[in-house]
């Protein structure tokens, strides 16, 4: 990843974001205030997950990873600290509350992340108790951590599927059943970008949206980006910098928005 190209794009983003008085979509402002702004940290579920994440990242066991997407920018060997792992491939708690926010204001049943990593944000998403989480990873060590985080909580309503996501991904999608929300966190290139992006479209709900993780993630990621927001089923979408949400709703007149968090 380019240091200068992660800070051209953040000052360009800098630049284009917008408040909901620029926003004369009645759906983005509702949106934006409910799901984007309408933050609580302090509730007593989000500090119960938050305490597994402290745990993670004062854990200095070391396990193997083998990295079935992009190249880590962060390790040069596939042993790896579980604190270090965590410090860095976890998504923020900011953003694991956004996505709460949205699987409610949506009311997503049917839900499907791509990368669980340790499960941190896969916790936040099943918070939705009358939804149910798919969610699709390759590495084994991640798999065994998230799947202990799953057990402590007892959580019931999530269905981990083990194994390498071009595979598992395009067998889960032989199910006819529509897709609310995706948070697509796995694989940041270009080409399987695409291609997941491809085969999840024909399944999203007409009110369903696809989260994208780390669109200025690297050039690449920043070109998928731009084709998908203007991909012919994509109606509405909103840059928030570190992901992007495509809209699947005809209703919306495909409008853009960018905002921050």
């Amino acid at each position: 990843m380019s240091k200068f190209f992660q800070l051209k794009s953040y000052f360009n983003h800098w630049l284009d974001v917008v408040d909901e008085h620029s926003i004369h979509s009645p759906y983005f402002y509702e949106f934006y205030n409910q799901a984007i702004k309408n933050d609580n940290p302090i509730k007593e579920e989000f500090k119960a997950i938050e305490q597994i994440r402290q745990k993670l990242l004062s854990n200095p066991s070391e396990v193997t990873i083998n990295d079935l997407g992009a190249s880590s920018l962060h390790f040069k060997n596939e042993s790896r600290s579980i604190s270090k792992i965590a410090a860095t491939s976890l998504s923020p708690a900011a953003y694991c509350r956004l996505y709460n926010r949205i699987i409610h204001y949506t009311n997503a049943s049917n839900i499907l992340e791509l990368g669980t990593s340790m499960g941190i944000t896969t916790l936040y998403l099943a918070l939705k108790k009358n939804a149910h989480v798919t969610t699709i990873e390759g590495n084994a060590s991640m798999i065994n951590i998230a799947l202990t985080n799953f057990e402590y909580f007892n959580t019931k309503n999530i269905g981990l599927i083990e194994g390498n996501l071009d595979i598992k991904l395009s067998e889960y999608l032989l199910t006819p059943a529509k897709i609310d929300f995706v948070l697509m966190d796995a694989n940041h290139r270009y080409e399987p970008t695409l291609r997941y992006f491809n085969l999840l479209s024909r399944r999203m709900a007409d009110k369903g949206v696809i989260v994208m993780d780390d669109i200025h993630h690297s050039e690449e990621m920043n070109q998928a980006w731009q084709e998908l927001r203007n991909h012919q089923l994509v109606y509405g979408s909103t840059d928030l910098f570190r992901c992007g949400i495509l809209f699947f709703d005809p209703a919306l007149n495909r409008q853009h928005y960018t905002w921050s968090v």
